[in-house]
């Protein structure tokens, strides 16, 4: 692999640019492991990125985030019985509010498995 430089002012910096890869979508969850990375992981981003795998990392990421949060919410759904068809007819705030703690509860266990590591 070669890397080209361009001129900036006084230094040179490298092109690093994406060969195409994998197809898929970044969700939300791959954008804030981007942001993560960036931030507080930069050789590890740098690494990714030279290596031409950081858009692999962010949609695997963004896959394996979804999967784990729609497995967590089936998993909710069938173990409270608050949270059934009839339950959200009947008392549609309180469905809402359960769902979302419950939805809030899986997404702190997709930051710590997937997001922050």
């Amino acid at each position: 692999m070669e890397i080209t430089y361009t001129k900036h002012g006084d230094y040179l910096l490298p092109d690093l640019t994406l060969k195409e890869t994998k197809k898929g979508n970044i969700n939300k969850y791959g954008r804030m492991r981007l942001a993560y990375l960036k931030e507080y992981k930069k050789a590890l981003y740098t690494s990714l990125l030279m290596k031409e795998e950081l858009t692999n990392h962010l949609i695997s990421v963004s896959k394996n985030s979804e999967d784990l949060l729609n497995t967590l919410m089936e998993n909710y759904k069938k173990s409270d019985e608050r949270l059934s068809e009839k339950n959200k007819k009947i008392n549609h705030l309180e469905w809402a509010k359960l769902m979302n703690n419950y939805k809030n509860t899986a997404e702190e266990i997709i930051l710590k498995e997937y997001i922050f590591i």
